[in-house]
């Protein structure tokens, strides 16, 4: 009999702490998914958030999808609202023949965000996300707020060459028929490459169930020629984000750098393309900041979209 009653009052228990916890997130914004047609592709999108701050836009990087940004986007939410799209050829979006240079790839989600009506954003870009987000604001200097570029580089910016994955470059170049049957049915292993050798810690780096959610997204048909693109387009970057630099940005730019990845090399770049840069290492994070090292990349990110300033500026 008392076991019994042990049980019912665990059970009742049990349904009030989830009462509360209903209550407590209840006036949280749920992240919807939607789809829409811009710029001659369909671009998948993660929506949460509302608010009058200004709406800031996610750009996620290779080997990953709009997934990634989750963490960042629960601390961002209560204030304005916030897009993670899946850029053209990734996650849910289409996968076009072309128009995998970054200066297309920014266009697409300008449209996206005319599309939904906001005049100003701020935008935050990692790996290729990054290169993306550069394009978006080279190109639209008065539509932006404020970027962010985390842990990669600017393809035709200063010494972009002797970028520190130089030892790994052979990637640039592996795309077409043979990689990509090299590739079927072994995406994870391809991907464990940049999960494992651009982390600080193999064992610290992007978890199980992520590597098995992104390597389901990836090896989708089309995926994984797609995904190769963002690399062949390199040269054609470097071309224009050579233009680009020409005429520095004026908005202000936070980059966020793994110690043991890109370094001071991302922020000596940045200030060869904006005139008000502020840079942070992330100690101990190589490439993949937000599985690495969230503890200190995300405070920074909220802190900087917030109020202007991250958490801890070092350069």
């Amino acid at each position: 009999m008392k076991t019994l009653q042990s049980i019912r009052r665990l059970a009742v228990a049990l349904l009030a702490s989830l009462a509360l916890q209903a209550a407590v997130h209840a006036n949280t914004p749920a992240v919807e998914q939607h789809t829409a047609s811009v710029n001659g592709v369909q671009l998948h999108y993660l929506q949460a958030g509302a608010g009058a701050d200004t709406p800031v836009i996610l750009l996620h990087g290779y080997a990953e999808t709009s997934h990634m940004w989750l963490p960042l986007i629960a601390k961002l939410d209560d204030r304005r609202v916030v897009i993670a799209p899946d850029l053209r050829g990734a996650g849910d979006s289409s996968m076009p023949a072309t128009g995998y240079d970054k200066k297309t790839m920014a266009q697409d989600i300008h449209a996206l965000v005319q599309k939904l009506g906001y005049h100003k954003v701020k935008i935050v870009g990692h790996d290729i996300g990054l290169m993306v987000a550069y394009a978006y604001a080279a190109q639209y200097p008065d539509e932006v707020e404020s970027i962010v570029l985390m842990d990669a580089f600017l393809p035709g910016v200063g010494d972009w060459e002797k970028v520190w994955l130089l030892r790994d470059k052979w990637h640039f170049n592996f795309y077409g028929e043979t990689p990509l049957k090299l590739v079927d049915g072994r995406e994870r292993i391809y991907f464990e490459h940049f999960w494992n050798d651009f982390a600080a810690d193999p064992k610290h780096s992007m978890s199980e169930a992520d590597r098995q959610y992104y390597t389901r997204q990836y090896a989708r048909p089309g995926r994984m020629k797609a995904g190769f693109e963002y690399f062949h387009a390199f040269p054609q970057d470097a071309q224009d984000f050579a233009g680009f630099a020409q005429k520095p940005l004026t908005m202000p730019m936070l980059v966020l750098a793994g110690e043991k990845a890109s370094g001071d090399f991302l922020i000596t770049q940045a200030k060869l393309v904006d005139t008000h840069v502020q840079g942070v290492i992330v100690k101990g994070s190589g490439h993949w900041l937000m599985e690495e090292a969230p503890e200190q990349t995300i405070p920074a990110l909220v802190s900087f979209i917030n109020n202007g300033a991250p958490a801890q500026a070092t350069h």
